[in-house]
């Protein structure tokens, strides 16, 4: 199996983590709204993995960032 390094700065770790975090509610959501039960295997498959990517990146990010890295609001301080 071919391994890819990439180096991030914590702005740039954020938004990939605000996008596979939005991307797995996604699916989850289609996962639960769904009555096609292929729909639901092929997603459900797709974030199996998705969340096998998911959660030690955000684990590590949590660690090295702190629990400020997970949060996307956008309001005004």
């Amino acid at each position: 199996m071919s391994q890819f390094k990439l180096e991030l700065a914590e702005s740039e770790l954020k938004y990939m983590l605000e996008g596979l975090m939005a991307l797995e509610l996604q699916m989850a959501e289609t996962c639960e709204a769904s009555d096609d039960p292929d729909e639901i295997a092929d997603i459900g498959n797709d974030l199996i993995e998705l969340r096998l990517l998911l959660n030690p990146l955000k684990e590590k990010a949590i660690s090295q960032f702190g629990l400020g890295i997970t949060d996307f609001s956008r309001d005004e301080l």
